[in-house]
């Protein structure tokens, strides 16, 4: 059998899932952090680098391609932190993967955000993230991650 119902009914399985890879770059204590437009969906909430991993990508390459597009700069990706399955109220599903990257060729060039900035990880709380971050934003601020 290939999965499909068998009466033909069209009810949806649930929410369409997006699988998305982020960046937590750190240096000395900081994390860059972008903050999203205005004229983009949740504008102005801030989130980490990164994107949607296309077809035929690993995380990895996702991430390594998300990031030179959204700051131009390329990255050595580390090793996976952490994985979030969050479901929006508004209907959306996302599963996030985090990877730390220490390493990066380039000059940051904000090309997609509203501002991005470095943050010492304690105070990370202290910025409005996503709702799928915000618990990510307690373990980091706790140090228990990175």
């Amino acid at each position: 059998m290939d999965g499909t119902q068998a009466n033909g009914s069209s009810r949806h399985a649930g929410p369409a899932l997006r699988f998305v890879a982020a960046a937590l770059i750190v240096r000395s204590g900081q994390v860059l952090i972008g903050q999203r437009r205005h004229d983009q969906p949740m504008a102005s909430l801030w989130e980490f680098p990164g994107g949607k991993i296309e077809s035929g990508e690993s995380p990895q390459q996702a991430l390594v391609r998300e990031l030179s597009e959204e700051l131009g700069i390329q990255a050595s990706i580390g090793p996976a932190v952490t994985r979030i399955r969050h479901n929006y109220r508004h209907g959306g599903a996302v599963d996030l993967q985090f990877f730390a990257v220490r390493e990066f060729t380039g000059e940051i060039d904000n090309r997609i955000y509203q501002q991005v900035r470095w943050v010492n990880l304690e105070n990370l709380p202290e910025y409005e993230f996503l709702a799928a971050d915000r618990g990510l934003i307690r373990d980091l601020a706790a140090g228990k991650l990175l």
